[in-house]
C-alpha cells in the first residue's frame, strides 16, 4: 500500500515556473522569469568563484552575510535569518505557524507559492479579492477570522507589479487580530520608485507580529545561487533558526550575497536601466491598443482583447515563432494576458517590434 501524504499535499499544484528554452538552437530571449538583464555583479561573480574552491561546511548561522545585510540596511543582524531563496523562507514561517484547522490568507492575484506553502502545512488557503488588480486591505480584513493565522502579502505583487503604499500597509497591520503574522514579501523592493513606499521595515521594528522577507534573485542578479533573507521580531527569528537546515544556505552563496552587496553601484546601475525601459514598454505596448498594468517592478503585465487571434495565447505562439519567451500567467487568474520582465535594451526593442506585427497581421487579416 502507498503511504498517504499528510492532508491538503495533494490539493497543491506544483509551482510551474516560466519557460526557458525553445527547440531549435537558435538564441532565445528569455523575459519570463523577472530576471535582471544586468546579470550579477563581477565582485558577486568572483566571489562566488573562489568560495567554490574550499570543500568546508559554511557558518551555519551565515553571520557575515547577515552583518553585511544589516550594515546595507541599518538593520540588527540578530533579527537577520537568511535562507536559500525567499521562498524557503515562507515555507518555513508557514511550517512554524500553520497547522491543520488555520487558515492564512492571500490575494486574488498573489505569488503562487503562498497557497502552495498553506496546503503543505495542513491549514487552508483564504482569498482575498483584489481591486483593480491591487491588493485591498479592506477584502484582506473581511476574510480574517478566528482561525487565520497569517496573511501572506507580496509587496509590490507579482504577476501584476502593483503596490499598496506604507500608509495602507499600516492599515492593514493595525485591523489584524495581534495573534496574526503580517507576512510582506517585498522582492522587487530595490525596484520600486515611489516616495509613499516602504518595503516593510518599519513595521517589522514597531511590532512584534510582522515579518519582511527579501531576496537576492532580482535585483542583484542570483536566482541560480538561491539566496534570500528575511527581518523578523527576535522570538520569530529565533523561531525559524531552530526548524531551518543546519546548513540551508551554502558557502560560496553566502560569499557571492556579501559581494553583491558590497558592489551598490551595480544595483544601482540595474535600478536606472529598468526605470527606463520599464516606462518605454509602458508606452509603446500601450500605444499598440494593448492595456498595460502600471508597475513599479521590473516587469509588465500585458492584457490581450478577448478576441480569436488576437488573445494572449495567439500572441504567445507569435512571439515563441520569433524565439521570444514571456510568461503565461493563466494560473493567476490571467489567461489572457502574457508578463514580460523587463530585458536588455535589444531585447526590448525585438519584443514591443513583434508586438507590433502580431496586432498588424491580426488587423490585415480581418
Amino acid at each position: 500500500m502507498t503511504p498517504e501524504p499528510r492532508p491538503g499535499i495533494l490539493d497543491i499544484a506544483a509551482y510551474v515556473p516560466g519557460e526557458s528554452e525553445l527547440d531549435g538552437t537558435a538564441p532565445v530571449i528569455k523575459l519570463s522569469s523577472n530576471e535582471t538583464p544586468l546579470g550579477p555583479s563581477t565582485a558577486a561573480m568572483d566571489a562566488f568563484k573562489e568560495a567554490v574552491s574550499h570543500e568546508r561546511y559554511p557558518d551555519g548561522s551565515a553571520r557575515e552575510l547577515r552583518e553585511a545585510i544589516a550594515a546595507a540596511y541599518g538593520l540588527n543582524p540578530e533579527h537577520i535569518v537568511c535562507g536559500a531563496g525567499s521562498d524557503e523562507l515562507l515555507g518555513l514561517l508557514a511550517q512554524a505557524y500553520l497547522g491543520p484547522g488555520d487558515e492564512a490568507i492571500y490575494t486574488e492575484h498573489g505569488f503562487l507559492v503562498y497557497r502552495i506553502v498553506i496546503l503543505a502545512n495542513g491549514a487552508t488557503p483564504v482569498i482575498a479579492p483584489e481591486k483593480n488588480v491591487r491588493a485591498d486591505v479592506d477584502a484582506i480584513l473581511e476574510k480574517v477570522t478566528d482561525k487565520t493565522k497569517i496573511v501572506f502579502l507580496a509587496n509590490p505583487n507579482n504577476p501584476t507589479g502593483t503596490y499598496l503604499p506604507y500608509d495602507e500597509l499600516q492599515r492593514l497591520r493595525k485591523g489584524l487580530p495581534e495573534n496574526v503574522l503580517l507576512v510582506i514579501d517585498a522582492a522587487y523592493a530595490e525596484y520600486v520608485c515611489r516616495n509613499d513606499y516602504e518595503a516593510g521595515v518599519e513595521l517589522v521594528s514597531s511590532t512584534d507580529n510582522t515579518v519582511m522577507t527579501r531576496t537576492f534573485s532580482k535585483i542583484h542578479g542570483l536566482a541560480a545561487l538561491r539566496l534570500g533573507w528575511c527581518y523578523a521580531p527576535g522570538p520569530i527569528a529565533d523561531v525559524l533558526n531552530r526548524i531551518r537546515g543546519p546548513f540551508n544556505v551554502s558557502a560560496p552563496a553566502i560569499a557571492a550575497g556579501v559581494a553583491a552587496l558590497s558592489d551598490p553601484a551595480h544595483a544601482s546601475k540595474a535600478a536606472d536601466h529598468n526605470e527606463q525601459w520599464l516606462a518605454w514598454l509602458t508606452d509603446r505596448i500601450s500605444a499598440l491598443g494593448l492595456e498595460v498594468t502600471p508597475s513599479v517592478t521590473n516587469f509588465l503585465l500585458v492584457h490581450f482583447p478577448d478576441e480569436d487571434g488576437r488573445r494572449a495565447s495567439d500572441a504567445d505562439k507569435a512571439l515563441k515563432a520569433e524565439r521570444i519567451l514571456l510568461r503565461r500567467v493563466i494560473g493567476y487568474g490571467f489567461p489572457n494576458a502574457l508578463r514580460m520582465s523587463v530585458g536588455t535594451e535589444d531585447e526590448n526593442r525585438k519584443v514591443v517590434a513583434a508586438l507590433k506585427a502580431f496586432m498588424e497581421n491580426d488587423r490585415s487579416a480581418k
